[in-house]
């Protein structure tokens, strides 16, 4: 273990559930973002590296519907119009 991942899991235990709850997030969202780099890595020393969560397509299926008057022009901008 190098001595910079012993400083942040020293680092870690000082800090509150929540804020290391969100220490979490943020590798999540770096390991997403450089998702490349690390399966690159992952082959070259044959360590084992978790798979980033896919954010693609997240949303699906959460708006059911859409009304018929959404493209309608509001009432409150039609003296700009």
């Amino acid at each position: 273990m190098t001595t910079a991942t012993q400083n942040i899991i020293k680092k870690l235990e000082t800090l509150p559930e929540g804020m290391v709850n969100e220490v979490e997030d943020f590798i999540d969202f770096l390991k997403a973002k450089h998702a490349k780099n690390f399966f690159k890595a992952s082959e070259e020393n044959n360590n084992v590296v978790e798979e980033p969560k896919s954010l693609y397509g997240a949303a699906k299926g959460t708006i059911l519907y859409i009304s018929d008057d959404f493209n309608k022009p509001l009432d409150e901008f039609k003296d700009y119009m």
